[in-house]
C-alpha cells in the first residue's frame, strides 16, 4: 500500500476535518471568444463538413451559445452597427436590384416604377410628419403642385440645369413648409388638418387665376431630360427618380436615428413632457412640416416630368386624401412602408377600372369605384395589422424566425425560467 506524503499541519492516516467557510465549486475553464459556453463539439452532423442532420439530433441539447441559428445570425447576417453605413448597404442593394428590374421591362412599366419613385418620396415625407411627428396633413397634394410649378416655371422662363431646377422647387416647398408650419405649432388634430385642407384647396385655384403665369387649365410644358447614348428616355427618368427615392429615403432614416428624430418621437408622444426635458416643441414641429414639404416639392417635380405637363388636374384634393390613406396602408413612421403605400396609390386605378369592366359598370360608377375599393382597403389593414402592411411584414418575419428557431432547437434546451423575475403565484408577489 502505498503511503501518503505527510504535509505541514496534517496527522499521516487521520481524516482530514473539513474546512470552514463557504464550499468553493470548481470551474469549467472556457475557450477564449465564447460566452458562458464550454468548449463542447457540437452534435454529429450539424454544421459538419456533410451536411447532414444526425439521427439523435431531437435528444441531443445544444450547448449554451452554440445554437445554429444564432451562429447564422451572428456571423453572417450581422448588420454594421452605425446607422448611415446600414442604411447606404440597404440603399445600394436597392439601387443594385431596382437597376436590374428596370434593364428588362418595357417603356410602360418604368413609367410605372417611376411613378413608385415619385409617390414613395412624397409618402415618406408624410410619414415622418404623421407618424413620426404626430402631425395629421391633408396638404401634402399641394405642396407637391408647389414644386410642379416652380419646375414647369423654372423650364419655360429659363434656361438653368435641370438640378437647379428640382432644388429651386424642393427649396420653395419648404419655405412654403415653413410659413404653413409655424401657425400649425398650435393647432392639433382636426383643426392642423382643417388648415391644411384649406391650403390644398387653395393653391390650385391661384394657378387658375393668374393664367398668363401658371398657363390655366393647359397648364405649363415640362421637358424630360435628354439621355446620355442610346439609353432609352423613360428608362433614364426612370433611373433619375428611383435615385431620388433612395437617396431621400437614406436621408430620412438617418434623420429619425439622429436627436432629430428621438424629438420628433418625444413631441409626438407628450408636447409637455417634450418641452420640460429641454426639446423647443414648436422648433421642432417645423422643422418636421419644412422637411415634408420639401419632399413633396422633389415628388411634385418628378411628377411634372414624368407627365410632361403641370396643371392643376393633377393636383387635386383626391392627391391629399390618397397620399395620407397610403401613408396608413404602408405603415405610420415606417420609410419602408412608403414603398407599399406607393404601389397602392399607382395600382389602385387600374385594378379599379378591371373590376369596373368585369361587372360591365357604369362609368359614372367606375370614376368614384377607386376610392371605394381604397377605403375598404384601408379599413381592412387598420383593423387585421394596425401598424400598416410593413408592420404587418415584420411582425410575420418575427413570428417565422421564432418558428425556425423553435424548429432548429432540440427538445429539452430551454433554459429554465429565472426565479428571480418569476412572479410567487402562493403569495401573490412579483
Amino acid at each position: 500500500m502505498s503511503s501518503i506524503p505527510d504535509q505541514p499541519g496534517v496527522t499521516s492516516g487521520a481524516a482530514t476535518p473539513p474546512a470552514s467557510g463557504p464550499t468553493v465549486t470548481p470551474v469549467t475553464p472556457v475557450s477564449e471568444g465564447k460566452t458562458g459556453a464550454p468548449d463542447d463539439k457540437l452534435p454529429d452532423g450539424v454544421l459538419s463538413g456533410s451536411g447532414e442532420p444526425g439521427a439523435n439530433d431531437l435528444d441531443a441539447q445544444w450547448p449554451a451559445g452554440r445554437d445554429p441559428i444564432r451562429l447564422l445570425d451572428a456571423r453572417w447576417l450581422r448588420l454594421p452597427r452605425q446607422p448611415l453605413l446600414r442604411h447606404l448597404l440597404f440603399g445600394a442593394v436597392t439601387a443594385v436590384g431596382f437597376y436590374l428590374l428596370t434593364s428588362s421591362l418595357s417603356a410602360f412599366n418604368n413609367f410605372r416604377i417611376g411613378e413608385i419613385a415619385l409617390y414613395t418620396i412624397a409618402l415618406a415625407g408624410l410619414s415622418l410628419l404623421t407618424g413620426t411627428n404626430g402631425q395629421i396633413s391633408l396638404g401634402q397634394g399641394a405642396f407637391m403642385a408647389v414644386g410642379a410649378y416652380t419646375l414647369g416655371v423654372l423650364m419655360t422662363h429659363t434656361h438653368w440645369p435641370l438640378a437647379v431646377d428640382v432644388l429651386a422647387a424642393i427649396v420653395l416647398s419648404g419655405a412654403l413648409g415653413v410659413v404653413v408650419g409655424m401657425p400649425a405649432t398650435r393647432l392639433k388634430g382636426p383643426y392642423l388638418a382643417g388648415m391644411t385642407l384649406i391650403l390644398a384647396l387653395a393653391l390650385p385655384r391661384i394657378a387658375d387665376k393668374y393664367t398668363v403665369f401658371f398657363g390655366g387649365d393647359q397648364g405649363l410644358t415640362v421637358t424630360a431630360p435628354t439621355p446620355p447614348g442610346t439609353i432609352d428616355p423613360q428608362r433614364w427618368l426612370t433611373w433619375i427618380q428611383l435615385a431620388g427615392a433612395i437617396i431621400v429615403l437614406i436621408l430620412l432614416a438617418n434623420l429619425t436615428h439622429s436627436r432629430f428624430g428621438r424629438s420628433f418621437r418625444a413631441v409626438r408622444d407628450d408636447e409637455i413632457a417634450a418641452g420640460l426635458s429641454g426639446i423647443h416643441v414648436a422648433r421642432t414641429k417645423v422643422l418636421a412640416f419644412t422637411v415634408a414639404a420639401s419632399c413633396a416639392g422633389l415628388a411634385g417635380a418628378f411628377l411634372g416630368l414624368s407627365i410632361g405637363v403641370v396643371n392643376t388636374g393633377e393636383f387635386s384634393l383626391s392627391l391629399s386624401i390618397y397620399l395620407l390613406a397610403g401613408m396608413v396602408l404602408g405603415g405610420a413612421g415606417s420609410m419602408l412602408g412608403a414603398w407599399w403605400g406607393a404601389i397602392v396609390i399607382v395600382f389602385m386605378p387600374g385594378w379599379s377600372n378591371s373590376i369596373a369592366n368585369s361587372f360591365n359598370l357604369g362609368s359614372a360608377v367606375a370614376a368614384n369605384l377607386s376610392l371605394v375599393i381604397f377605403g375598404l382597403v384601408l379599413i381592412v389593414v387598420i383593423m387585421v395589422v394596425p401598424m400598416g402592411i410593413q408592420g404587418g411584414i415584420g411582425w410575420l418575419a418575427q413570428r417565422a424566425l421564432s418558428l425556425i428557431r423553435g424548429v432548429g432547437q432540440p427538445r429539452g434546451s430551454r433554459a429554465p425560467p429565472d426565479i428571480s423575475t418569476t412572479p410567487d403565484i402562493t403569495t401573490g408577489g412579483g
